[in-house]
Formats: C-alpha cells, sequence, structure tokens
C-alpha cells in the first residue's frame, strides 16, 4: 500500500494484522470443539500452507522459496512456534480474560526491547499514551487472575516469545519478502503442532465442520502473520506497537458477533481509551513529521 502516507501505514497493518489474528482465533476456538488443541494447531498449520503456496506462486515469489530457510526468518519462525504452543495450552486450562490480559504484556516488552536493542527513544508522551492504551486493553479484558498458576506463566510466556519474534524479525532483510517469512513461521508451526500433538495426543477424525472452519481459520493466519511482519518493518517499534492492543477490540467484536457477548460498560471505555490513545499517537507523530519537514 504505497499510497498511505507513512504516519499511518504501519498503525494501519497492525490493525489489520491483529483483526486477521482474531478472526483465525475465531474460527479455531470453533474448531476445538470436538478437537484436541494441537491436533487443531497441526491442521490449521496445513490450510494455512495450502493458501499460501498458491499466493507465493501468484505473487511471484516461489524463486524465493529458499530464503525461507535463511537463519533469521527460521529464529524467527520457531519464537512464533513457542508463542502458539505456549498460548493453546493456557487458553484451554485458564479464563479467555486472563489469557488476553496477559497478552497485552507484548507491546510494552516490544518498546522497552526496541528501546535497549535499536536505540528507540519512547519519550515520555508516547509512554503515557501506551500506559493509557494498556489500561484500556486491561478494561476490556476485566481479568479475575483466578487462574494463576503455571498456565498464567504459559500466557506471560506468549507474550515474551511474540515480542521476541516481532523484535528479531525487524533484523530480517529488507530483500526478504513478507509472504516468504509468513510461509516460514506456517511451516515451522506445521512441524512442532504435529509433533506436539504424536507426543501427547490421540487423533481424531475431523468433520467437514471441522475441516470449514479450518480452512477459513488458515486463510486469516497467513495475512496475520504477513501483516504483522509487514506493519513493524514500515514504521518505528514505538508507532505501531500501541497498535497490537487493537486485538482486544477485535476480540469484543467477535465475541458479539460470534459468541452473543455483548461487553459491558467498563468494556466500553476500555476500547474507547485503547482507540483513542492509539489515534493520538499517530496524530502526534504526524504532527512532529510536519515540523521536522518544515524545519
Amino acid at each position: 500500500m504505497p499510497s498511505l502516507p507513512p504516519a499511518l501505514r504501519g498503525p494501519i497493518f497492525m490493525v489489520v494484522a491483529t483483526g486477521s489474528y482474531v478472526i483465525n482465533d475465531t474460527f479455531m476456538k470453533l474448531a476445538t470443539d470436538g478437537l484436541p488443541p494441537y491436533e487443531v494447531l497441526f491442521l490449521r498449520g496445513v490450510a494455512a500452507f495450502l493458501w499460501g503456496a498458491p499466493l507465493l506462486a501468484i505473487m511471484g515469489q516461489a524463486r524465493n522459496v529458499r530464503l525461507m530457510a535463511d537463519r533469521r526468518v527460521l529464529v524467527r519462525s520457531c519464537l512464533e512456534l513457542f508463542a502458539v504452543l505456549c498460548y493453546v495450552v493456557a487458553l484451554a486450562n485458564m479464563p479467555i480474560a486472563d489469557a488476553i490480559a496477559l497478552g497485552q504484556v507484548t507491546p510494552l516488552l516490544m518498546l522497552v526491547g526496541a528501546a535497549l536493542f535499536f536505540g528507540e527513544r519512547i519519550g515520555g508522551r508516547r509512554a503515557g499514551l501506551i500506559a493509557l492504551g494498556f489500561l484500556g486493553a486491561i478494561m476490556v479484558a476485566q481479568p479475575t487472575m483466578a487462574g494463576i498458576s503455571v498456565f498464567a506463566l504459559l500466557a506471560l510466556g506468549n507474550a515474551v516469545f511474540s515480542a521476541g519474534r516481532d523484535l528479531w524479525g525487524r533484523s530480517i532483510d529488507a530483500s526478504v519478502p513478507g509472504l516468504i517469512v509468513a510461509m516460514s513461521a506456517v511451516v515451522v508451526v506445521i512441524i512442532g503442532a504435529g509433533g506436539a500433538h504424536l507426543s501427547s495426543e490421540t487423533w481424531v477424525m475431523p468433520g467437514t465442520r471441522h475441516l470449514l472452519l479450518l480452512a477459513a481459520s488458515g486463510f486469516f493466519l497467513v495475512f496475520g502473520h504477513f501483516f504483522i511482519f509487514t506493519a513493524y518493518r514500515s514504521a518505528a517499534t514505538s508507532t505501531v506497537a500501541p497498535f497490537y492492543y487493537s486485538f482486544t477490540v477485535w476480540a469484543v467484536i467477535s465475541g458479539l458477533v460470534v459468541f452473543g457477548e455483548l461487553p459491558n460498560l467498563l468494556a466500553g471505555a476500555g476500547i474507547l481509551l485503547v482507540a483513542g490513545s492509539g489515534l493520538a499517537i499517530v496524530i502526534s507523530d504526524r504532527r512532529r513529521q510536519r515540523l521536522v519537514a518544515t524545519a
């Protein structure tokens, strides 16, 4: 999307990425009704690969398939595998609100990592807006913390590995296409989830409903991987990371549309806080760019 203003490109890609991930998670959650979680992950990965492989050919990226084995790309894919394995086990054994709340640590970890490893300046105003976004996400999730256990630590592990994945992704050479990075993650998760399934679960024959749900889930997973990688490639971490909180907004929409769960007043206020803090960061960034341009 080269026509998008630079100040908007990264945030918009992040909002699209989180939306894609939530749609993917919604279909996957529906598919877990009757199938073990690692089998669901494996089948979702196969579906994502079947969607992504033709896209590689259509976009003329088949010649770059060898880059899926690039060391930096593989490390990012392995971090994605560890994150999703942690997330699935935590989600199956603790309240979903707690898992979501712990996942909101990811942007904060991203910003700390960007400051430590890439020398990015956050600034007091942006730090305050980020904190407001985090507060809004907690208001939406409304965790009870009834699930504090090893599973809560796994949910936190998902946030840590996700932050590591996205920080490491910045080290991947700009010549590596985003779809190649996304497909590498899909392949590594297929292998990892398949191994986890064989070692800990019994195969259950999926029905037509399961296969359709997982086909849809895999489709949106490919785009989630592609857009989250592209978002961090398109703008500074401090600009993009706060829009990770839009995950909670999409989750509320999914809960309302698919599961009939209406957000309460506190969640509604949290959504406005998440959206408002993100919008304020974009406006602040655009104003700063104009001042730099006219200086």
